[in-house]
């Protein structure tokens, strides 16, 4: 089996070298590396040719301005061989990634996709906590613990990345799970591989969790994604807005009951997360208390970037005449 692994990559100076080498450490080396650049005005491009005068079988393709998508489609199309491997920079592979997942797919035929498993880096107190906020716990799965499906830790045919006319190039987020969906509506059979295993980076503090999430919280509505994630966040919060202003005309000085309603609620939030991944993460009862006051603070800021980005797309993307083009400033990789 011959394999291309395929990389978008915009502005990420700061993690591409981990993600190259650990492509390069593979026990099972990939038959080629082709990165799609969406237009990096840092040093990425000059760290990944630097690579390839070292000989290392990698093909850059300078897309100019292209969002996740495009560079992904960019990639699979240029790329020489039958089965892709897709993965994402910010992202560190084990050495046995691409081997499992090959090993997987040779080890039956009706195998059209194959989903390898990840982990959130959580080397700091911060993001552990950022992990129990927002990152799904495996669930079993024949008989194992598998976390969701994730595009930057799978393998699977190009006649499947085809038949459905490739990935989203109008999202910056959200075409992943797009594509994903569409493949296993049109029957493309898929598996999941846990030995696989990729580690993502989560971002480092509460405003670049809130920017991420808010860039997120617009595509997501762009990909018809509203009732996975808004629709809740908004409905909690109309009653609690309904509940502050009938507070505010009947008797203005009960306002303190809206605003515990609100509290009880993130701690209610906190608590659940906490329990849920009580096996990924475990820790004394004190320690707990401590995660659930971060928890809280990373469930507020989650729900605010929720909010804004559901009024940012209502005026910028609702109407037709107002929307912009896929790659808007601010719009960082």
């Amino acid at each position: 089996m011959k394999v291309s692994v395929v990389v978008p990559v915009r502005d990420e100076e700061g993690s591409i070298r981990e993600l190259l080498d650990s492509l390069l450490a593979q026990t099972r080396p990939p038959d080629e590396i082709v990165i799609t650049d969406g237009g990096s005005i840092d040093a990425t491009p000059q760290i990944i040719e630097d690579y390839i005068r070292r000989g290392a079988p990698v093909r850059l393709i300078r897309a100019g301005a292209a969002l996740p998508g495009r560079g992904r489609n960019l990639g699979a199309a240029q790329a020489s061989f039958e089965w892709l491997a897709f993965t994402d920079a910010g992202i560190r592979l084990e050495n046995n990634w691409l081997e499992a997942l090959i090993s997987k797919a040779e080890a039956n035929d009706s195998i059209d996709v194959v989903y390898g498993s990840w982990e959130p880096v959580t080397v700091s107190f911060f993001k552990q906590c950022a992990a129990i906020a927002y990152v799904p716990p495996p669930a079993l799965q024949d008989g194992e613990l598998i976390r969701p499906r994730f595009i930057a830790s799978a393998l699977l045919r190009r006649e499947a990345w085809q038949a459905v006319n490739g990935f989203p190039e109008d999202l910056r987020s959200g075409e992943d799970l797009v594509f994903m969906d569409r493949v296993e509506s049109v029957g493309y059979k898929a598996a999941f591989e846990p030995r696989a295993q990729v580690h993502w980076d989560l971002r480092p503090t509460l405003w670049s969790t809130f920017t991420r999430f808010l860039v997120y919280s617009r595509n997501n509505i762009r990909a018809g994604l509203f009732r996975q994630w808004q629709s809740t966040i908004l409905f909690r919060y109309g009653v609690l807005a309904v509940l502050l202003l009938a507070v505010l005309v009947v008797e203005p000085a009960w306002v303190w009951f809206p605003i515990g309603a609100w509290l009880l609620m993130l701690i209610t939030r906190a608590a659940v997360s906490i329990r849920r991944n009580r096996n990924c993460y475990p820790a004394s009862l004190f320690h707990n208390v401590l995660r659930g006051a971060m928890v809280m603070s990373l469930l507020a800021v989650l729900d605010a970037a929720a909010i804004l980005g559901s009024i940012q797309w209502l005026l910028l993307d609702s109407f037709r005449w107002s929307r912009k083009t896929p790659v808007e400033a601010g719009d960082g990789a």
